[in-house]
């Protein structure tokens, strides 16, 4: 079996719901044609054998950009066998370290073409990736979904979703506080802090203290990604679950997070973290520390989620799926089958391969219009009063008698 081709497919993705999402108004809000808010864009690759069989992945990082970077590695590949993925993920590998410290743009667009390797081998031995990956631990994944209000977390609870996260940080111990009377003890909270520009290390060791009463599932972002001093600060002061690892790339990127264990829940993205084949290292590297795996695909779509199935349902330290319950509409009609979450679980596919195909049709009908945005009004509150413009990547917080309650 040999590659003839690989193609690109980007839309235009929707943005959920922002009180579902985040109700600081984070994914930004930016409007274009067919009502669509946001900037969030999907980018699918699929690879083309000279058999007939088609694997298909997705890419995220930056994917107007990395479609440029796909198009670029597709001329290492075409006359490949694409069953011997660890060798062609090495040879896409060196291939771009030329260029640099190429991060979730290299490493995005490997990973969409992995994904859809491995895609390929399972359907031409007639099995689900799961299977090729050590076979199944699980039969079914557990979720979290995402709420910003008592009423969305209620919601999500009536419907058998046993998590939540909350994400913006304009008053983080208030919102989680509001949010855990409201649906007890038994569900779990995380909160997503989202890294800069909002938090110094001091302020998010503060913080991390003052959400310890609430039992958090974690704590994640609360800092720079890139400030791992700021993380082993956090931790010598604070006991709450830490999280961190969407924005970085490969197993070298989540390496020292995991290594110096300055985390206890390692979340690489399932689209930009270098594929199936690192996703499994990433979480083999994570079990020798007693480090769970809880992949990020808040911003992703649904191809990337199939792959996420099947790592979890194959990892023992596979932890929880994050998954927008109410996202964007059309997410259902891009891929066939949607997957469907029931009492708060996704069933794992059996299907050879990763068991998921785009429509090529309706992706069409949704072409990128833009990819970048500011990701939070003026309004929300993440920057102190008077400074939004200055968009700075890092901000010590004012008024520290109302940010950190005592109570």
């Amino acid at each position: 079996m040999k590659i003839v081709d690989i193609k690109t497919f980007l839309m235009h993705a929707g943005a959920p719901s922002l009180k579902n999402w985040a109700a600081d108004g984070s994914f930004g809000t930016q409007q274009f044609s067919k009502n669509l808010t946001g900037s969030r864009n999907w980018l699918f690759v699929k690879v083309v054998t000279d058999e007939g069989i088609t694997g298909i992945g997705e890419c995220s990082g930056w994917p107007r950009v990395i479609r440029t970077a796909v198009e670029d590695l597709k001329s290492l590949l075409v006359g490949e066998d694409p069953l011997h993925i660890e060798r062609l993920w090495q040879k896409m590998q060196i291939a771009i370290m030329g260029h640099g410290m190429t991060g979730v743009v290299g490493a995005g667009a490997m990973t969409g073409i992995d994904m859809a390797l491995w895609d390929i081998k399972g359907k031409a031995l007639n099995t689900p990736v799961w299977n090729l990956l050590g076979g199944k631990l699980r039969d079914r994944i557990r979720i979290y979904g995402h709420a910003n209000t008592p009423e969305t977390a209620l919601s999500l609870k009536q419907r058998g979703v046993t998590a939540i996260k909350c994400g913006g940080v304009s008053d983080p111990v208030r919102k989680v506080a509001g949010l855990r009377e409201a649906v007890g003890a038994e569900m779990d909270i995380a909160i997503d802090l989202h890294g800069p520009p909002w938090l110094t290390p001091a302020d998010a060791t503060q913080l991390c203290r003052a959400l310890e009463p609430y039992r958090m599932m974690w704590v994640e972002d609360p800092i720079a990604p890139d400030n791992l001093d700021g993380y082993a600060r956090i931790r010598n002061h604070s006991s709450v679950t830490l999280a961190a690892g969407e924005r970085m790339a490969t197993m070298f990127g989540e390496r020292e997070l995991i290594e110096r264990d300055l985390i206890d829940v390692v979340q690489p993205d399932t689209g930009r973290a270098g594929g199936i084949t690192q996703m499994k290292k990433i979480a083999a590297m994570a079990e020798a520390h007693h480090i769970m795996l809880a992949p990020h695909s808040g911003s992703l779509g649904p191809v990337a989620e199939y792959a996420a199935l099947h790592l979890l349902a194959s990892c023992p330290n596979g932890l929880v799926l994050e998954r927008i319950e109410d996202d964007w509409e059309g997410r259902a009609k891009t891929v066939i089958p949607h997957p469907v979450s029931r009492a708060g679980y996704i069933v794992v596919p059996d299907a050879p391969g990763l068991g998921v195909e785009i429509d090529e049709d309706f992706v069409a009908q949704w072409p990128s219009e833009m990819n970048v945005s500011i990701p939070v009004t003026e309004g929300a509150g993440s920057y102190a009063q008077g400074t939004f413009r200055e968009h700075v990547y890092v901000q010590t917080r004012w008024k520290r008698g109302v940010y950190f309650p005592k109570d």
